[in-house]
């Protein structure tokens, strides 16, 4: 081969590697990513008792009560003539948003449900002292999901000495008191459970059919972190959960901005949780959102359309002034059926 030849390919190579290094950056690019989760929430049959709950029973703070209605309201919950009042609570950095359907109402949660299906949704409050955080509910008659606090074995080595706790709203939505050992949790905690007892959320945690599915959603699309992973099992976690034999794959992300993080809940075993109802509504007493920040809505809106995730929301919405706290926003289904909010 003469000395041309080789040089022309030597540069069509050089041009092939420069494109291919485009493509990714571009692709990377175009996924966009979220920069912190920052509310979690979901539907109440009664803003007026769920304040009185939370913050009374729990040391929320309100912040935020007002009633939207319109256009864009409904484009974003996918409900037809949604009137709805919305409430934010605050407790150390982390919001809480309750979502209350004054038209069309929705359906309470089944007496049926349990920790395993795929509708179950959680929130986890840190507290610097479980048996005083524990006394506390006690004396305001907290419904239980859990028999009681319990404190994890040596042998999950991840979770060693974690103390939790799931117990119930008045609406059935179930909660989490969870108290980290030295050297587990985020070092906020420490910091802040020098005088305080209930520190903030630290994590919303959902059950999934498939770790793997999931993470092509929260890890691939919204581009979150694995932080950490345990698969717990034994008598504590059986009583923790309410389920004979639970055994549980656990996957933690978090978002570039630390603050509340998404926990993935395979179950292992038992394997009979129920699917997400496919007629979900956003005014169904189920339906919970984790609302996301993101600086490319409309990048990550089209890698979810292209991942063919199914949108609630009409597409991006451009809100009016005083509908929300935010100027757009879109709602999607994870690949479980748990409703995802990504705002701008």
């Amino acid at each position: 081969m003469d000395r041309k030849k080789i040089n022309a390919s030597k540069v069509s190579r050089r041009r092939i590697t420069v494109w291919f290094l485009f493509l990714l950056i571009f692709s990377f690019v175009a996924v966009g990513q979220t920069s912190r989760i920052e509310s979690v929430g979901f539907t109440v049959s009664d803003m007026d008792r769920a304040i009185d709950f939370y913050t009374r029973a729990l040391p929320f703070k309100k912040i935020s009560d007002a009633e939207i209605w319109g256009a864009d309201v409904e484009n974003l919950s996918g409900v037809f003539g949604a009137r709805v009042r919305v409430a934010r609570l605050q407790l150390g950095d982390e919001t809480l948003e309750l979502s209350q359907y004054l038209t069309p109402q929705g359906r309470p949660i089944p007496v049926t449900s349990r920790n395993n299906d795929r509708w179950f949704q959680h929130f986890a409050i840190v507290v610097s002292d479980m048996d005083k955080a524990y006394q506390a509910l006690l004396r305001h008659k907290v419904r239980y999901s859990s028999n009681e606090p319990q404190t994890l074995p040596a042998y999950l080595t991840a979770a060693a000495g974690i103390k939790a706790f799931y117990f119930k709203d008045f609406d059935n939505h179930i909660l989490e008191l969870i108290e980290f050992p030295p050297g587990k949790g985020s070092p906020k905690w420490r910091e802040l459970a020098k005088n305080k007892i209930f520190l903030g959320i630290d994590h919303t945690a959902i059950v999934v059919e498939d770790t793997k599915k999931s993470l092509e959603f929260y890890r691939d699309t919204l581009q979150m972190k694995i932080s950490g992973e345990s698969e717990n099992y034994g008598t504590e976690q059986e009583h923790l959960n309410s389920l004979r034999g639970a055994r549980v794959r656990i996957t933690s992300l978090q978002t570039p901005q630390t603050g509340i993080g998404v926990e993935l809940l395979q179950y292992l075993a038992p394997t009979d949780g129920k699917p997400f109802p496919k007629d979900t509504q956003a005014n169904d007493l189920w339906h919970w959102q984790t609302s996301f920040k993101s600086a490319e809505l409309n990048n990550l809106a089209a890698a979810l359309e292209r991942r063919k995730f199914d949108f609630i929301s009409n597409g991006v919405v451009a809100l009016k002034a005083g509908s929300f706290m935010f100027g757009q926003g879109l709602l999607v289904r994870d690949p479980d059926g748990h409703a995802v909010r990504i705002v701008k």
